[in-house]
């Protein structure tokens, strides 16, 4: 009796141990997606179910219901730096998206809840923005529910859901701008100000000669020894038709260049004054 007894629980733990071994592909497959955008990124996730024969919006996804927008777990958005949807800032920080499918436009959801996964579970009063989206008709049937990230620009992207005939948009913005500007500013009014990278930036790229004497001016306030500031500020003096005083310069980057035993210069300078002749 111990003996079969003994059989059918070694039986029973095989059954388990295959069975917990056992991998099957996702029926609803998850996809992440990480998209570079303004001067972060936005990481979506969410699962791709399959049409597979039956008719999707107004029976599988009903209307006027909220849906996941998707299938499995909850459908989140991470943004990594502030965004705009509709007319609500949005900061950085992980969101749920949810919708509300209708036949001729979607309401789109953006929610503090990470875990609605049926309407039940969904509540209003955690809702960040709600944007209108008229739906558009697909000419090609798209068989697996797909979301992407499409018109991209410096400042503004869509999140384009699109599953059977049917496609609808939700646009996302950043302050590009202002972030920028912000980091000139920031880096202008610090100690080590990049007087000289800007300098030869304008100086290389044709722009504004007067502007990059200044900045190098400043450049050489920083680093007075600096004997290829000087040489750069007698190249845009040169530019500017200043011939005296880009000679003037290129002598006096020729004597830093010696101090610090540095040929090269003092050949680029010695260049610089014969052909200023």
């Amino acid at each position: 009796m111990k003996k079969i007894l003994f059989t059918a629980f070694t039986f029973c733990i095989l059954i388990t141990v295959n069975a917990q071994q056992l991998t099957t592909p996702q029926p609803s497959p998850t996809q992440t997606i990480k998209q570079n955008f303004g001067l972060s990124s936005i990481e979506l996730s969410y699962s791709r179910p399959g049409i597979k024969g039956r008719k999707v919006f107004g029976d599988l996804v009903p209307f006027g219901n909220v849906w996941r927008t998707g299938a499995n777990s909850a459908t989140t958005l991470t943004f990594a730096e502030e965004v705009m949807i509709g007319d609500k800032k949005i900061p950085a920080g992980k969101y749920g998206l949810l919708s509300i499918p209708n036949k001729d436009n979607w309401t789109l959801i953006v929610t503090k809840q990470l875990d609605v996964t049926s309407p039940a579970a969904y509540k209003q009063e955690s809702d960040v923005v709600r944007v209108a989206a008229k739906t558009m008709q697909l000419n090609d049937k798209v068989e697996n529910f797909t979301m992407q990230f499409g018109n991209l620009k410096a400042n503004s992207c869509d999140l384009q859901l699109m599953w059977d005939n049917t496609a609808v948009v939700l646009p996302i913005k950043t302050d590009v701008e202002t972030k920028v500007m912000g980091q000139i500013d920031n880096l202008m009014n610090k100690d080590n100000r990049p007087y000289f990278n800007a300098a030869m930036y304008y100086l290389d790229n044709g722009k504004d000669l007067n502007q990059a004497v200044t900045w190098f001016d400043k450049a050489i306030e920083q680093n007075p020894k600096g004997f290829f500031i000087y040489h750069q500020k007698a190249n845009a003096l040169a530019k500017l038709g200043k011939k005296d005083e880009a000679k003037k310069t290129a002598t006096r980057s020729i004597e830093l260049a010696k101090e610090a035993k540095n040929d090269d210069y003092v050949r680029l300078n010695e260049k610089l004054l014969a052909d200023l002749k």
